[in-house]
């Protein structure tokens, strides 16, 4: 059983690490577009309003992408002035309520994403502003793929933790 909830749990972080470096191309493709943009707009004065709005869509996709692969680094901020103090049990105890509590959030928000994208699949959205780009249902449509990575991610910090209070305590050595 325990093993089992391992190699499920380390699959699912796998496939976050995977999905996570992926996105993280994003954050080149960034400083590349905004570079062009810059340059391009004061060396030879020229600009458009659908590469200035793919900045902010490039954007959108690394930070909702890049939730789930800090978690997966150990990136996330903890505030551990009581957490510190407490026995590893009591830890993995807080981690599992926490986990629990964090899946469920990113499965409702990734469900009360799903009617946002469809809303705007609908109506065709598009940017609001001349020659911005088209389909913006594209973009919305990241976000509850992201919160589902999101789940995916804490489900298998959820199976780490289960795992940590399922094994026996390892008995301090005797000494002679």
């Amino acid at each position: 059983m325990i093993s089992l909830i391992e190699k499920l749990s380390n699959g699912a972080e796998g496939t976050v690490r995977i999905i996570g470096q992926i996105s993280a191309w994003t954050g080149l493709a960034l400083v590349l577009l905004v570079a062009f943009n810059v340059l391009s707009r004061y060396l030879i004065s020229f600009g458009t309003v659908a590469l200035q709005e793919a900045e902010w869509h490039l954007m959108a996709v690394g930070a909702l992408f890049g939730m789930s692969y800090g978690l997966n680094q150990g990136g996330e901020v903890r505030v551990d002035i009581f957490y510190a103090r407490m026995s590893p049990r009591l830890q993995a105890f807080v981690d599992l309520l926490a986990n629990i509590l964090m899946t469920s959030v990113a499965l409702i928000i990734a469900w009360l994403c799903i009617a946002y994208v469809k809303s705007s699949f609908a109506i065709n959205e598009g940017s609001p502003d001349p020659g911005g780009l088209g389909y913006r249902y594209l973009l919305k449509g990241t976000m509850p793929v992201a919160f589902a990575v999101l789940a995916l991610q804490c489900l298998a910090m959820t199976g780490h933790s289960v795992v940590s209070l399922l094994r026996p305590k390892k008995q301090a050595p005797e000494k002679s």
